[in-house]
């Protein structure tokens, strides 16, 4: 196996999976040199409502005790799912256990009838955009150490603290794929991530609200993620670009603005493909 670590990571999905198939996935990729680990947060499946679903935080923390060397992350978190508190306490004790190999992708969340199922709130956008920029700043406050009282309409604190402290803490990237989305990641995030297919039409509003914010281009982490067609279906890796000739494919993303890349893997075939792939780097 190659000793450089790809700048790719892997998204294995949690709908559809079990932990096992999971695991064994994520320490293949990681042996491979494949960038990151990554996960669905998602609660229940999208339509198939009783197929087996992982959830995402456990997963990435056995993940993380299974490798050495791949950072692990939700791709991404949904603001909804988790008080941002609570977020800091789970996100702070992964990345101390690590060795500080969490990067904590994060955004407004979108599977409004998992939220009724399981009784959780799902207000409009606008509300959800809100309460992310205010999680961040929670997340933020909570890693510098403490006490923290701050008010918020979403999320007041009081004398609140989330220890151990990361000596690093997390980079947190923001999910965006409008331009609203990558105006906000430019604004608070120490990242932004969304799909291949809006990346370069959505990459200019990015830099622009990174310049406006008096923020550095080179202190963030861009990712371009690829789900295919349909990030539900069984669509296959074997023939894609990323398996037929993985150092050219980065190279042209590179090129469009990329720091980094998350293919996403759905059965053992692509998790096959992708570790065979490492040989054509």
């Amino acid at each position: 196996m190659t000793t450089e670590r790809l700048p790719i990571g892997v998204c294995l999905r949690t709908i559809r999976a079990e932990p096992g198939w999971w695991l064994e996935s994520a320490r293949r990729l990681d042996a491979a040199g494949y960038a990151g680990l990554w996960a669905w947060d998602h609660f229940m499946g999208q339509g198939e409502k009783t197929v087996p679903v992982v959830e995402s935080w456990t997963i990435l923390s056995m993940a993380a005790a299974s490798t050495s060397r791949a950072t692990v992350g939700p791709f991404v978190a949904n603001v909804m799912n988790r008080h941002p508190a609570l977020l800091a306490r789970m996100a702070s004790t992964l990345q101390v256990a690590s060795g500080g190999r969490l990067v904590l992708g994060i955004g407004i969340g979108g599977a409004q009838r998992e939220h009724a199922a399981y009784g959780m709130a799902f207000p409009d956008a606008p509300e959800r955009v809100a309460r992310l920029e205010e999680a961040v700043a929670v997340l933020r406050a909570l890693w510098a150490g403490g006490p923290v009282t701050r008010p918020s309409p979403f999320y007041p604190l009081e004398e609140a603290y989330a220890r151990p402290i990361p000596e690093l803490p997390p980079p947190i990237v923001i999910g965006g794929e409008t331009v609203a989305g990558a105006r906000l990641a430019g604004r608070i995030g120490d990242g932004w991530t969304t799909f291949d297919t809006n990346f370069e039409a959505n990459l200019p509003a990015y830099l622009e609200s990174l310049e406006a914010a008096g923020r550095r281009r080179a202190d963030q982490r861009v990712i371009v993620g690829f789900q295919g067609d349909d990030w539900l279906s069984d669509e296959r890796l074997a023939e894609a670009p990323w398996v037929a000739d993985p150092r050219g494919t980065w190279a042209r993303w590179r090129e469009a603005g990329a720091d980094g890349a998350i293919v996403l893997a759905r059965t053992t075939g692509d998790v096959d493909a992708l570790v065979a792939a490492v040989d054509r780097w």
